[in-house]
């Protein structure tokens, strides 16, 4: 989805507390097993519970425990459902006319006034947009960084944390004024119960999300196949899962 992309910018959550703070707040965030994550998964809906078709918490991936599965499976879904949640809100901001002030470009070009969100994307510029998959991949490689106050979550750490912008030799060459998770602090003085319901609240609203901008991209692509929402959005010729116009990879595959 072309406009989840630009969620991964901006992505962060409540559920988490930093790094360093007590076992007891680690330990209502952690769940590594499949009791575990059944006991979660009533939490979550009460009606539904445990539901997992393809058995994937039985898993045993790349030969590591089902214990790093679990957190794997677990990581997955809260950075999606994050992602989901802003290309939602996104697709509703550009959807009725919401741009910033300023011109897009350095030559004065400014924010086209297309209400169509996928079409939008199509009009960006490859040079901008190669600038904001620069930026996602920086902050992939980091997300996946372990280090002393930060532990994989494939390896017993928090699914869904993410690390700490620090500075020095195990960081970045020059301080960061702000943290990628919780900026301004806003959770540092919650109690666990508070960030154990962050949590449920998070991942549900993130899992609405994913079948909300889903549902917005098919009701473009295939009109009808959303009842809801017809005539609610544009249709889109286009291709949603293509982020270029133009095909990179099979021009240098000689396609």
């Amino acid at each position: 989805m072309k406009l989840a992309i630009f969620s991964l910018l901006f992505g962060s959550a409540a559920a988490f507390a930093p790094s360093s703070h007590s076992g007891a707040v680690q330990k209502s965030a952690l769940h590594e097993t499949k009791a575990d994550l059944e006991i979660l998964a009533r939490k979550l809906n009460p009606l539904v519970g445990f539901y997992d078709p393809l058995n994937l918490s039985d898993g045993n991936f790349w030969g590591t425990s089902n214990e790093a599965t679990i957190g794997f499976i677990r990581h997955a879904e809260i950075k999606h459902g994050r992602v989901a949640m802003f290309a939602f809100v996104g697709y509703l901001a550009h959807a009725n006319g919401f741009k910033f002030p300023w011109a897009m470009n350095m030559d004065g070009t400014p924010f086209p006034d297309n209400t169509n969100p996928p079409a939008l994307w199509d009009q960006t510029s490859d040079d901008a947009k190669w600038q904001i998959f620069s930026v996602i991949g920086f902050l992939e490689v980091w997300s996946e960084l372990s280090t002393p106050g930060n532990k994989h979550y494939m390896a017993g750490g928090r699914p869904g944390d993410f690390p700490d912008f620090v500075s020095g030799p195990e960081g970045l060459p020059h301080p960061v004024p702000f943290n990628f998770y919780d900026p301004f602090q806003l959770s540092k003085n919650k109690t666990a119960e508070q960030k154990e319901r962050g949590l449920i609240v998070e991942i549900n609203n993130g899992r609405l999300a994913m079948i909300g901008i889903l549902g917005f991209l098919a009701a473009q692509e295939c009109p009808g196949s959303v009842p809801f929402l017809t005539n609610l959005v544009q249709p889109y010729d286009g291709e949603v899962m293509a982020p270029f116009t133009q095909n990179y990879l099979g021009m240098a595959a000689g396609m």
